[in-house]
Formats: C-alpha cells, structure tokens, sequence
C-alpha cells in the first residue's frame, strides 16, 4: 500500500481515530495469545488485594491498540520506525460494561530531511488519559 503523502502533511492535522471496547473475554484471549496470565488481568479478588481499583487489561494490549491506527494509516506497519509510550493510568475492565479504549492520532512534527512524521496519540478510556507522551515516528520517504 502506498505511503501517505508527506507533502500534504500539517502539524495538527488528525491522521487517525478509533476506539477499541474491551471485555473481560478480550482479556482472557489476551492473555492466551501473550502469555501473561497475571491474576490481576482477570481476577478482582487478586487485583483489590494487590491495592489496584479492578481488573486491569495489559498494558501491551493497550498499547497495541493505541498504535493501530497510525498503522492503518501509514499502510505498513514497517513504516512504524519508533513507538514510545507512558502508562498514566491503568485501564480498568469493568466486568459488565467492559471499557472503551479511544485513539486520537495527530500530526505532532514534520521532519523533512528524514521524511519521518511524529504522530502524536492521545489515547483515553472515557475523560481519562491512560497513555502519556505516546508518539509514533512513522518514514513516508
């Protein structure tokens, strides 16, 4: 798939959105495809005993739903040539409702010797930022 035009690119502009729900079963299948059965991921009693609010989803899973857009947009993930992220805020599954895990991509710096845009990514699970400082340097040259 052909790279987006970095030419017709803005700082500011939105390059991608989506949310991602997430259920107690995603975190079970999560946890099959990763390896990680950690307690807290699945277990209330396990995570309120260890001080945590719930259940919480891993944090690669998060993560991984944050850059998908940006992979969407770029039109190969080989374009992703850095990702880097801070966990702000652990993302509790409720077991009724689940959550919603939202993703903002926005151009944040053009570099044109490089040909490489940083997208900035806001990503949230209602008002609450879960993710700081989540950037994605992405090569469209």
């Amino acid at each position: 798939m052909p790279a987006p035009d970095f030419a017709s690119l803005a700082v500011g502009d939105i390059v991608a959105e989506q949310s991602f729900p997430l259920t107690r079963d995603s975190l079970v299948r999560y946890a099959g495809a990763s390896g990680d059965f950690n307690p807290i991921h699945y277990r209330d009693d396990v995570a309120h005993a260890v001080g945590l609010p719930g259940v919480l989803a891993h944090g690669m899973l998060t993560m991984g739903f944050a850059v998908q857009p940006v992979v969407d947009w770029a039109g190969d993930p080989g374009r992703v040539v850095d990702y880097q992220v801070r966990f702000t805020r652990p993302v509790v599954v409720d077991p009724a409702i689940g959550a919603v895990v939202s993703v903002i991509a926005k151009v944040g710096q053009l570099d044109e010797a490089e040909t490489v845009a940083r997208i900035d990514l806001t990503v949230k699970v209602g008002e609450e930022t879960v993710l700081g400082k989540a950037q994605v340097r992405v090569a469209l040259g």
